[in-house]
C-alpha cells in the first residue's frame, strides 16, 4: 500500500510512526505522545478548527493514540463514538489489550465496514507475497476481510510467533492505515 503520510497535513508526519508495524500485544506506551496527542484538537487539522464530521476527527486521534500504543488513551474515545468506525478502532484497541473476546464484541458491532472492502484484498495480495506460515496460508484463501478470524490470528501468532507473527504485524498496521484514512476523508471538508 502505498502510504504518503503528506496526505494528511496539517497533522505532523512523525506522528504517524513511519513504517515499523506495532506489536500485536499492548506494546509499550510513548508518554510524550500519549500526553501530545491527548492535548492535540483534532478540529485543528481540518481546515482550521472546520470538519465535516468532529467524530470523525476524534476517531483520528484514537487511531494516532493506538499507533503510539497509548491504549488507555485511545479507549476513552473510541468508546465514546457511538459508530460503526468508533467500534473499529474500539475493537482494534481490545485486540492489542489483549482482550479478544471483548475486541469479537466490537467487531460484531461494526458488521460490514467500508475498508473491509479494500483490506480483503490487500491482505490477500501481502499473503501471496510473504515468506510461507499458517497465517500466510489461511491469508491466501480468503475472498473478503474476516476480522473474527483475524482477531484469532492475532491471538496465535501472539502464543507462537511462528504462526505469522511478522505478517499479522504488517496486515494490521495495513488495517491501521486504511481506517485511518477512511477517517481522515469523512473528516475533511
Amino acid at each position: 500500500m502505498n502510504w504518503d503520510v503528506s496526505e494528511f497535513a496539517p497533522i505532523p508526519a512523525d506522528w504517524f510512526r513511519g513504517d515499523q508495524p506495532n506489536e500485536l500485544g499492548p506494546g509499550k506506551a510513548d508518554a510524550a505522545m500519549c500526553g501530545q496527542l491527548g492535548r492535540a484538537d483534532p478540529r485543528d487539522w481540518f481546515g482550521g478548527g472546520e470538519t465535516v464530521d468532529p467524530e470523525m476527527a476524534e476517531a483520528c486521534r484514537s487511531g494516532l493514540l493506538l499507533r503510539w500504543d497509548c491504549l488507555d488513551e485511545s479507549h476513552r474515545i473510541s468508546q465514546q463514538i457511538e459508530s460503526t468506525t468508533g467500534s473499529y478502532w474500539h475493537g482494534i484497541m481490545h485486540r492489542r489489550e489483549p482482550d479478544f473476546s471483548n475486541a469479537k464484541y466490537w467487531f460484531r458491532r461494526v458488521g460490514q465496514h467500508p475498508v473491509y472492502r479494500q483490506l480483503g484484498p490487500a491482505a490477500r495480495e501481502w499473503a501471496e507475497s510473504a515468506p510461507d506460515s499458517p497465517l500466510a496460508q489461511d491469508l491466501r484463501r480468503w475472498s473478503e476481510w474476516d476480522a473474527f478470524a483475524f482477531v484469532d490470528w492475532s491471538a496465535r501468532c501472539l502464543r507462537d510467533p511462528s504462526a505469522g507473527a511478522d505478517l499479522c504485524r504488517q496486515i494490521a498496521l495495513l488495517e491501521w492505515r486504511l481506517l485511518f484514512a477512511f477517517c481522515f476523508r469523512a473528516a475533511t471538508p
